[in-house]
């Protein structure tokens, strides 16, 4: 990978959003979009910019795809990673996400949970 491309990818703040709650647990694109408050497409197309540049990736579990770190991106970029959490902690707007991550969670909400809720209705 480019030094370029992984700073363009690092270089949207939809995309650090993302990041920033990826560190804390693995997260379907309907989960993502709840949590940040975006869009299906808006938040796919990040997804697909992080997966490419190696950010991320992601495994299936029937119809839905879960993302989550790249552990050989973490291991490999170590210096990165401290810099970029660091930033992270300072930031109201990730901090604010992580609570609205947490809260998702706690009220067992995800894209299965609610899924299967559907077919109860």
């Amino acid at each position: 990978m480019l030094l370029s491309e992984l700073f363009k990818a690092l270089g949207d703040d939809n995309r650090i959003r993302i990041l920033n709650i990826l560190r804390y647990d693995e997260l379907c694109v309907c989960d993502i979009e709840e949590i940040l408050q975006i869009t299906q497409s808006n938040a796919s197309r990040h997804l697909n910019k992080l997966k490419n540049t190696e950010l991320i990736t992601f495994r299936k579990k029937s119809q839905w795809v879960y993302y989550r770190l790249n552990e050989k991106f973490i291991n490999e970029n170590q210096l990165l990673i401290v810099y970029l959490e660091e930033k992270f902690n300072k930031s109201k707007q990730l901090a604010k996400d992580i609570n609205s991550m947490r809260e998702y969670k706690e009220k067992g909400l995800g894209c299965e949970v609610l899924a299967q809720k559907a077919l109860k209705i």
